[in-house]
């Protein structure tokens, strides 16, 4: 399908997603939201993408939904909305490839859990993080998911409830983002991350991905329990026993794709 408010390309085994519509300060819109489950889903299926970066057009990364769609609508509505960018957050877990946030400006809102979400954050020292909805009488319980998971409870309650902007460096120190980086660095520093996680066998990548949302909040016995199932399943794959070889004999190891 044509895109209109996002862009997709790819370089090599990175591909890059790029919300476009910065004159909106690339609010999630409904049209936003579809493109991207369309291009996420497509990201899917292409073996040759190992990581994919999602990025924005603009001084600015993400102001959330796009309150114009939501006034004086009815609950079936907004229920699609929210339905469709739940499908689209659970899409960035679901695919295989490894899911890199490189935010520059703003990301406020479902911004913020848009950043959240990913695996993985990159942020320029511009970068500012909120849950403001509780300022206008909206609280932010969708974003609420993900930056409960990613920052822990009172922290997250604290961000949640005041609705104030953190600096990229306060995001850091919370584990919302993992790099903050100079502006002028930021996209050359995201790709560097990016081309040292392609490196690695696409099916290890996939595994290890899908593993990690699997057990990470599973009981310590349960966790285990999947984990070393998984890893003896691993072991018997291509790409596996090609790695092992070529550790022993200190040679390169050649992936198959995935």
């Amino acid at each position: 399908m044509p895109y209109k408010e996002i862009l997709f390309a790819s370089e090599g085994p990175v591909g890059f997603l790029t919300l476009n519509n910065p004159e909106k300060i690339n609010a999630l819109s409904k049209k936003m939201i579809g493109e991207m489950i369309d291009a996420l889903t497509k990201v899917s299926e292409d073996e040759s993408i190992k990581v994919v970066i999602i990025k924005t057009a603009g001084k600015h990364f993400c102001a959330g939904h796009n309150l114009d769609e939501m006034i004086d609508q009815g609950t079936k509505e907004y229920k699609f909305i929210f339905d469709q960018c739940t499908k689209m957050m659970q899409l960035i877990h679901e695919i295989p490839q490894p899911v890199i946030a490189q935010v520059q400006g703003i990301a406020t809102a479902a911004g913020c859990q848009l950043a959240a979400w990913c695996d993985l954050v990159i942020a320029g020292e511009d970068a500012k993080f909120a849950t403001p909805g509780v300022k206008i009488g909206l609280f932010c319980t969708t974003p609420m998911v993900a930056v409960t998971r990613a920052i822990g409870r009172k922290a997250a309650m604290e961000m949640l409830l005041t609705g104030r902007y953190y600096s990229a460096q306060e995001a850091k120190e919370l584990g919302l983002i993992n790099r903050v980086v100079p502006v002028d660095d930021l996209a050359s520093e995201t790709g560097k991350l990016a081309g040292q996680i392609a490196e690695a066998s696409g099916f290890a990548l996939q595994v290890g991905k899908q593993g990690f949302y699997a057990q990470v909040d599973q009981a310590d016995c349960n966790a285990l329990h999947f984990a070393k199932n998984t890893i003896a399943m691993n072991c018997t794959a291509e790409d596996a026993q090609n790695g092992m070889k070529a550790f022993l004999k200190k040679e390169i190891p050649e992936w198959k794709d995935r």
